[in-house]
């Protein structure tokens, strides 16, 4: 009586295919790198874009768009102009604007001490501002409190990040002081870095009353900031320049600090598309190794074939069997991506102390690419596998 044979389950193909590609263990670690190189770029490439994306976006919530930094255009020798005097309170009633403030450059020399050479303490710049330039900007301190009203006249600086860096001052658990000109100031404060004004990051800070009374310097600014009705920031923008000089508008520069970011974010973006690219390459590049390892693997394997074919297994289970090990070892070469991926990431993350971020689609997207890849590539060697001839594979 004969019996009837019962249909190998797409599980049962899977283990068939996993025995397969366990067999030949060397050729099939060598075939997924391909595939992994390709998929770590891709998910390292996404992971560190969408890190820095979201970087910018917690440093754009945390600082607005609402900011709007006016200074003199430079001339045609470099030079600045001044801005006309009263020019504060010219900006002060333009009726969106909430806050505004101001600071004045200047080149008074910042050393660590007396036994430091000019040079050596060059490229530092002294600020002169008032108590409410840190709200403004939006700006916060590592160590310390900014130039509140009572510190104005006294001899006390606050030192931003990159300065602070340069001084060698780290903290104040200990009383500190600099030299600005020829004077002792007591620092009082540091800066956490200002990713958007690196100019202020390189400067140290001090009060106008005492800039007055040790340094004859006026009260006139060379810069000013301010905060308006987000609604309205565009209109501010435009009649800010206007307003601040009616004379010369064309002399007054007017920039937004978050457009430097959004510029920044739309360069990032292009880079990462490029990178991208680039990445989807390799990937080609292996799934052509996998279809060109699984040609051969049937060549090798024809016997193998033969006798499965002659033994009841049909075109449908062989074709499904190389198919299955193509897509196996793809899948195996796209976690191992995946994984490594991930660590350069977090590595990077780490190491420019940004937030960690990798979308979980991205990752599941990832894996899925992998395994298409495997498919495609696997087509032509299952169908090739499952039209061997059972008489003609044994056939020497």
């Amino acid at each position: 009586k004969s019996m009837k044979r019962k249909k190998l389950k797409i599980r049962d193909l899977f283990f068939v295919a996993l025995y397969g590609v366990r067999a030949r263990k060397g050729r099939a670690t060598l075939t997924s790198i391909g595939i992994g190189i390709g998929i770590a770029a891709i998910v390292a490439v996404s992971g560190i874009s969408a890190s820095g994306r979201a970087d910018l976006l917690s440093t754009l919530e945390s600082l607005g768009t609402n900011l709007v930094k006016a200074s003199p255009q430079a001339g045609f020798f470099g030079t600045q102009e001044n801005l006309p005097k009263g020019v504060l309170g010219m900006v002060e009633r333009i009726g969106p604007v909430q806050e505004v403030t101001s600071t004045t450059q200047t080149d008074l020399l910042v050393r660590r001490s007396n036994f430091i050479s000019e040079f050596e303490g060059g490229g530092i710049s002294t600020i002169v501002t008032s108590d409410e330039l840190l709200d403004v900007i939006g700006g916060n301190l590592i160590d310390g409190r900014f130039i509140e009203d009572g510190l104005s006249d006294i001899p006390v600086t606050v030192l931003g990040n990159v300065t602070a860096q340069r001084l060698g001052i780290n903290n104040l658990s200990k009383p500190t002081k600099i030299l600005i000109e020829n004077e002792w100031f007591g620092v009082v404060g540091i800066l956490e870095e200002l990713k958007i004004h690196p100019d202020l990051d390189r400067s140290v800070f001090i009060g106008y009353g005492v800039a007055k009374t040790l340094f004859d310097i006026d009260e006139e600014p060379t810069t000013i900031y301010l905060r308006a009705n987000p609604t309205f920031i565009e209109d501010v923008v435009e009649v800010l320049a206007p307003s601040m000089n009616p004379e010369n508008p064309d002399q007054v520069e007017v920039t937004r600090p978050s457009d430097a970011l959004e510029a920044q974010q739309a360069a990032e973006e292009a880079f990462t598309n490029l990178l991208l690219g680039l990445g989807s390459v390799e990937l080609l590049v292996g799934g052509v190794a996998i279809a060109n390892v699984m040609v051969m693997s049937v060549l090798e394997r024809r016997m193998e074939i033969g006798v499965r074919r002659s033994i009841g297994a049909t075109r449908r289970e062989i074709r499904y069997q190389f198919l299955l090990e193509s897509i196996v070892l793809s899948g195996i070469g796209g976690l191992v991506g995946v994984l490594l991926g991930t660590a350069i990431t977090l590595g990077y993350t780490n190491y420019t102390n940004i937030v960690f971020s990798i979308p979980v689609w991205q990752i599941f997207g990832a894996v899925l690419l992998a395994l298409l890849i495997g498919a495609i590539s696997g087509v032509y060697p299952a169908i090739k596998a499952s039209k061997i001839q059972p008489a003609e594979a044994v056939r020497k």
